[in-house]
Protein backbone atom coordinates (compact mmCIF):
# COMPACT_ATOMS: atom_id res chain seq x y z
CA UNK A 1 0.00 0.00 0.00
CA UNK A 2 1.46 3.40 -0.99
CA UNK A 3 0.29 6.32 1.28
CA UNK A 4 0.55 9.96 0.44
CA UNK A 5 1.95 12.10 3.06
CA UNK A 6 1.84 15.32 1.65
CA UNK A 7 -1.05 17.09 4.11
CA UNK A 8 0.06 15.22 6.90
CA UNK A 9 3.77 15.51 7.10
CA UNK A 10 4.64 18.07 9.89
CA UNK A 11 0.84 18.15 11.33
CA UNK A 12 -0.02 15.43 11.59
CA UNK A 13 2.05 12.43 14.36
CA UNK A 14 3.29 9.87 11.90
CA UNK A 15 5.33 6.60 12.66
CA UNK A 16 5.76 4.65 9.75
CA UNK A 17 8.42 2.77 11.23
CA UNK A 18 6.24 1.48 13.84
CA UNK A 19 2.98 1.20 11.40
CA UNK A 20 4.91 -0.98 9.17
CA UNK A 21 3.99 1.35 6.26
CA UNK A 22 5.47 0.10 2.66
CA UNK A 23 5.57 2.87 0.78
CA UNK A 24 4.51 6.62 1.26
CA UNK A 25 5.57 9.97 -0.60
CA UNK A 26 4.63 13.00 -0.21
CA UNK A 27 5.78 16.93 -0.74
CA UNK A 28 7.91 19.51 0.92
CA UNK A 29 6.47 22.58 0.08
CA UNK A 30 3.46 22.53 2.92
CA UNK A 31 3.88 21.96 6.50
CA UNK A 32 7.59 21.46 5.93
CA UNK A 33 7.88 24.36 4.87
CA UNK A 34 10.19 23.83 1.96
CA UNK A 35 8.46 26.84 0.00
CA UNK A 36 7.72 26.55 -3.89
CA UNK A 37 9.66 24.33 -5.17
CA UNK A 38 10.67 21.98 -2.58
CA UNK A 39 11.43 18.05 -3.55
CA UNK A 40 9.28 15.54 -2.96
CA UNK A 41 10.25 12.99 -0.59
CA UNK A 42 10.02 8.72 -0.47
CA UNK A 43 9.83 6.24 1.76
CA UNK A 44 9.82 2.51 1.72
CA UNK A 45 10.44 -0.02 4.37
CA UNK A 46 13.53 -1.78 4.57
CA UNK A 47 12.33 -5.28 3.89
CA UNK A 48 10.76 -3.74 0.22
CA UNK A 49 14.02 -1.48 -0.78
CA UNK A 50 16.02 -4.88 -2.20
CA UNK A 51 13.19 -5.16 -4.37
CA UNK A 52 12.25 -1.97 -5.36
CA UNK A 53 11.25 -1.49 -8.90
CA UNK A 54 10.82 2.08 -10.05
CA UNK A 55 9.23 3.77 -13.23
CA UNK A 56 11.84 6.16 -13.37
CA UNK A 57 15.79 5.77 -12.79
CA UNK A 58 18.88 8.35 -12.64
CA UNK A 59 22.32 8.19 -12.94
CA UNK A 60 22.68 9.02 -9.79
CA UNK A 61 20.25 6.07 -8.99
CA UNK A 62 23.04 3.77 -10.10
CA UNK A 63 25.36 1.38 -8.65
CA UNK A 64 28.50 3.06 -9.93
CA UNK A 65 27.22 6.30 -11.21
CA UNK A 66 30.56 8.18 -12.10
CA UNK A 67 31.69 4.93 -13.86
CA UNK A 68 29.12 5.85 -16.91
CA UNK A 69 28.31 1.92 -17.79
CA UNK A 70 26.35 1.53 -20.86
CA UNK A 71 23.71 -0.35 -18.71
CA UNK A 72 21.55 0.81 -15.64
CA UNK A 73 22.55 -1.17 -12.54
CA UNK A 74 20.36 0.20 -9.21
CA UNK A 75 22.10 1.09 -5.97
CA UNK A 76 21.48 -0.93 -2.98
CA UNK A 77 18.53 0.00 -0.80
CA UNK A 78 16.75 3.48 -1.22
CA UNK A 79 19.61 5.05 -2.60
CA UNK A 80 18.42 3.47 -6.39
CA UNK A 81 15.74 5.89 -5.84
CA UNK A 82 17.70 8.84 -6.55
CA UNK A 83 16.69 10.05 -9.96
CA UNK A 84 18.97 12.97 -11.17
CA UNK A 85 21.19 15.84 -9.55
CA UNK A 86 19.19 16.82 -6.43
CA UNK A 87 18.25 20.87 -6.55
CA UNK A 88 20.93 22.43 -4.44
CA UNK A 89 19.05 25.93 -3.95
CA UNK A 90 15.67 24.00 -3.21
CA UNK A 91 17.36 21.35 -0.87
CA UNK A 92 18.52 24.42 1.14
CA UNK A 93 15.72 26.06 1.73
CA UNK A 94 14.18 22.65 2.90
CA UNK A 95 16.98 21.46 5.15
CA UNK A 96 16.31 25.12 7.34
CA UNK A 97 12.09 24.40 7.00
CA UNK A 98 12.33 20.73 8.32
CA UNK A 99 14.86 22.05 11.14
CA UNK A 100 12.70 24.83 12.30
CA UNK A 101 9.47 21.91 12.63
CA UNK A 102 12.17 19.82 14.50
CA UNK A 103 11.70 22.30 17.15
CA UNK A 104 8.62 22.20 18.17
CA UNK A 105 7.38 18.78 19.78
CA UNK A 106 4.74 16.97 17.31
CA UNK A 107 2.03 16.59 19.97
CA UNK A 108 2.24 20.60 20.71
CA UNK A 109 2.18 20.95 16.87
CA UNK A 110 -0.67 19.15 16.43
CA UNK A 111 -2.50 20.39 19.50
CA UNK A 112 -2.09 24.04 17.86
CA UNK A 113 -3.10 22.94 14.49
CA UNK A 114 -6.57 21.30 16.07
CA UNK A 115 -7.17 24.37 18.15
CA UNK A 116 -6.81 26.81 15.11
CA UNK A 117 -9.07 25.07 13.18
CA UNK A 118 -11.92 24.62 15.86
CA UNK A 119 -11.45 28.94 15.79
CA UNK A 120 -11.64 28.97 12.45
CA UNK A 121 -14.32 26.88 11.94
CA UNK A 122 -16.42 28.52 15.00
CA UNK A 123 -16.21 32.12 13.86
CA UNK A 124 -17.23 30.46 10.02
CA UNK A 125 -21.01 28.84 11.79
CA UNK A 126 -21.82 33.09 11.64
CA UNK A 127 -21.34 33.45 8.09
CA UNK A 128 -24.80 32.30 5.89
CA UNK A 129 -24.14 30.08 2.90
CA UNK A 130 -20.88 28.45 3.91
CA UNK A 131 -21.00 24.72 4.46
CA UNK A 132 -18.36 23.16 6.26
CA UNK A 133 -16.62 20.35 4.42
CA UNK A 134 -13.87 19.31 7.23
CA UNK A 135 -15.04 16.95 9.97
CA UNK A 136 -15.96 18.89 12.47
CA UNK A 137 -14.09 15.86 15.01
CA UNK A 138 -10.21 16.76 15.72
CA UNK A 139 -9.26 13.27 15.01
CA UNK A 140 -11.10 12.98 11.39
CA UNK A 141 -9.38 16.02 10.09
CA UNK A 142 -5.68 17.45 8.90
CA UNK A 143 -4.47 21.07 9.26
CA UNK A 144 -7.50 22.51 6.57
CA UNK A 145 -10.35 24.09 6.54
CA UNK A 146 -12.59 23.46 3.64
CA UNK A 147 -15.86 24.95 2.74
CA UNK A 148 -18.29 25.31 0.01
CA UNK A 149 -20.40 28.24 -1.54
CA UNK A 150 -21.61 28.37 -4.99
CA UNK A 151 -19.41 31.05 -6.10
CA UNK A 152 -16.05 30.16 -4.57
CA UNK A 153 -13.37 30.91 -6.87
CA UNK A 154 -15.04 34.56 -6.93
CA UNK A 155 -15.10 34.87 -3.47
CA UNK A 156 -11.37 33.60 -3.19
CA UNK A 157 -9.79 35.74 -5.63
CA UNK A 158 -11.27 38.34 -3.30
CA UNK A 159 -10.06 36.80 -0.52
CA UNK A 160 -6.11 36.59 -2.40
CA UNK A 161 -6.41 40.17 -3.49
CA UNK A 162 -7.31 41.03 0.35
CA UNK A 163 -4.28 39.05 1.44
CA UNK A 164 -5.72 35.97 2.58
CA UNK A 165 -4.32 33.53 0.73
CA UNK A 166 -6.23 29.84 0.01
CA UNK A 167 -7.43 27.88 -2.99
CA UNK A 168 -10.04 26.78 -4.99
CA UNK A 169 -11.18 23.54 -5.76
CA UNK A 170 -13.92 22.80 -8.06
CA UNK A 171 -16.70 22.87 -8.47
CA UNK A 172 -17.54 25.29 -5.60
CA UNK A 173 -14.38 24.87 -2.44
CA UNK A 174 -13.02 27.05 -0.63
CA UNK A 175 -9.53 25.67 1.36
CA UNK A 176 -7.35 27.04 3.53
CA UNK A 177 -4.38 25.48 5.18
CA UNK A 178 -3.50 26.09 8.70
CA UNK A 179 0.27 25.62 8.86
CA UNK A 180 0.67 25.55 12.62
CA UNK A 181 4.46 26.33 13.21
CA UNK A 182 3.60 29.94 12.20
CA UNK A 183 -0.41 30.74 10.98
CA UNK A 184 -1.37 32.79 14.78
CA UNK A 185 -5.03 32.32 16.27
CA UNK A 186 -5.23 36.40 15.32
CA UNK A 187 -4.32 35.66 11.85
CA UNK A 188 -7.37 33.05 11.38
CA UNK A 189 -9.11 35.80 13.24
CA UNK A 190 -8.53 38.26 10.78
CA UNK A 191 -8.94 35.93 7.76
CA UNK A 192 -12.45 35.65 8.66
CA UNK A 193 -12.69 39.08 9.27
CA UNK A 194 -11.66 40.31 5.91
CA UNK A 195 -14.14 37.06 4.40
CA UNK A 196 -17.07 39.04 6.37
CA UNK A 197 -16.42 42.08 4.75
CA UNK A 198 -15.77 40.55 0.95
CA UNK A 199 -19.62 39.05 1.56
CA UNK A 200 -21.12 42.07 3.50
CA UNK A 201 -19.77 44.86 0.05
CA UNK A 202 -20.38 41.77 -2.38
CA UNK A 203 -16.61 42.31 -3.32
CA UNK A 204 -16.60 38.95 -4.93
CA UNK A 205 -19.50 40.35 -7.82
CA UNK A 206 -16.53 42.46 -9.47
CA UNK A 207 -15.67 41.20 -12.72
CA UNK A 208 -12.12 40.77 -12.64
CA UNK A 209 -13.17 37.95 -9.95
CA UNK A 210 -15.41 36.37 -12.10
CA UNK A 211 -12.51 34.61 -14.44
CA UNK A 212 -11.52 31.37 -13.95
CA UNK A 213 -7.82 30.37 -13.68
CA UNK A 214 -5.94 26.87 -13.94
CA UNK A 215 -4.45 27.56 -10.68
CA UNK A 216 -5.64 29.71 -7.64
Amino acid sequence: MLWDLSHSAGAVPLQLQADDVDLAVGCGYKYLNGGPGAPAFLHVAPRLQADLRLPLTGWLGHAEPFAFESLYRPATGIARAVVGTPPILSLAALEIGIDVSLEGPMSAVREKSSRLAELFITLMAQEPGFELLTPRDRERRGSQVSFAHPHGHAIMQALIERGVIGDFRAPDVLRFGLAPLYVRFADVWDAVEVLRDVMRTEAWREDRFQQQRQVT
